[in-house]
């Protein structure tokens, strides 16, 4: 285990830091807003995503210092639904120096809040 990170956002904040498409696109991919924007409770899912970004970057050991952005970490859904995240930037940088070969994540979400937790494996 190289690092785990964990973070818990609370919806209703989340709603009101993301309610302009300028805020959304700071933080999120168009993949990301893409899969959010027509689910019925999308604040629950960027919620969940956000949470999930925090998370790696905790595990990762760095925060948004070393030049890392929000939109270096996407996170994707399997066809089953099952998450994942694609790194790219200063984050895959990062990742590749510590040697990360996988990235585990887990996503829940409530009607007031959202968690993710991460964990970095080497090989």
């Amino acid at each position: 285990v190289i690092g785990i990170g964990i973070d818990l956002e609370e919806i209703e904040r989340v709603a009101k830091v993301f309610a302009t498409p300028r805020a959304l696109t700071r933080v999120f991919t168009p993949h990301e807003i893409a899969y959010c924007q027509p689910k019925r409770n999308r604040f629950q899912h960027l919620a969940a995503r956000f949470a999930a970004k925090e998370a790696l970057f905790k595990a990762l050991g760095t925060g948004l210092s070393g030049g890392l952005h929000w939109t270096d970490a996407e996170v994707r859904n399997e066809p089953s639904g099952k998450p994942y995240v694609v790194l790219s930037g200063a984050a895959k940088t990062c990742a590749d120096r510590l040697g990360v070969h996988t990235i585990l994540i887990s996503l829940s979400h409530s009607r007031q809040y959202a968690i993710a937790q991460v964990m970095l494996l080497a090989p």
